[in-house]
């Protein structure tokens, strides 16, 4: 059995489609499906039940998966912490985010400790940050809401009002808070269903009686404020994400406090480098910082 099998196996599994998967690999397709044989020739047992071309992991496949899942994680962590000890001043960080909006600062601050660290930071869903989370593809998340699985470490950092955001010509733009019943008739910008703050909100208006009509559903929460400056329609938006440069007014919510919990998240079986602990000093310092300026 070779690496290289078991690379181009889980490439398939996950995909559970040949071509796809080639694709990814920048292998022919033909390539890969005799590496595939030969895997399971040297198991004796066939890994995916075939319908004309499409795959499907059976029993055999589903069990493999997750021991060779193990096994490259485990030779993935010794390169990390191989490379953590040759060369602690250089590497890269990966990140994953389910909002960006304090991202920014927390880069800059540790960029001004550490230079020549690079950083690769994705936006996800919850569902996406979890399954990156269980491969061990990231160093550290910020995520909201927290995530409550075994393998996956969590800190809670901050606790986030949400607020209401209008545009200034709105009619409760010279109000300081409003209820969600007044609510029931407006139109709303938002992100997807699937990221934490439109979750929690919806569930929220459900447990009123209030479904938000939604005329934009995105996947960057940066950009709601400046629709709702255009007057596309209001948003739940948290505290930490205000824009004061962006001319509307933010309401709190009366009768319901409602927050998001901002959550550290990390594997934890995944090898923690000396520059990924600092990068977490920083965001805990940052959090420590804002929390007690809302004090």
């Amino acid at each position: 059995m070779e690496l290289l099998q078991l690379h181009y196996f889980i490439a398939v599994a996950r995909l559970e489609h040949m071509t796809e998967a080639a694709r990814s690999l920048h292998v022919t397709q033909s390539s890969l499906s005799k590496t595939i044989q030969r895997l399971e020739d040297d198991l004796g047992v066939p890994l995916f039940d075939r319908t004309g071309r499409k795959l499907r992991l059976n029993e055999f496949g589903t069990r493999f998966l997750r021991r060779a899942e193990r096994a490259l994680f485990e030779l993935e962590q010794g390169k990390l912490e191989l490379s953590d000890l040759s060369s602690p001043d250089h590497g890269t960080l990966e990140l994953g985010v389910t909002s960006a909006s304090l991202l920014p600062v927390i880069l800059r601050k540790f960029r001004n400790k550490r230079p020549n660290i690079h950083f690769h930071v994705q936006m996800l869903s919850t569902q996406e940050m979890v399954t990156l989370l269980e491969r061990g593809e990231v160093d550290f998340c910020l995520s909201s809401p927290p995530i409550d699985k075994d393998d996956i470490g969590c800190q809670v950092v901050y606790i986030d009002p949400i607020l209401v955001a209008v545009p200034k010509e709105h009619r409760l733009a010279n109000r300081t808070s409003v209820s969600l019943a007044e609510l029931k008739d407006e139109w709303f910008v938002g992100v997807k269903v699937g990221f934490g703050t439109r979750d929690l909100m919806d569930a929220v208006c459900r447990s009123v009686g209030i479904t938000p009509n939604y005329v934009y559903e995105g996947d960057e929460p940066a950009r709601l404020i400046y629709l709702v400056e255009a007057g596309i329609g209001i948003a739940f938006i948290p505290s930490t994400a205000r824009n004061y440069r962006v001319d509307i007014k933010y309401l709190e919510i009366e009768t319901h406090e409602v927050v998001r919990e901002i959550a550290l998240l990390w594997h934890k079986s995944r090898y923690i480098s000396r520059v990924a602990q600092e990068f977490r000093e920083v965001v805990l310092e940052y959090f420590e910082e804002i929390s007690k300026q809302t004090i």
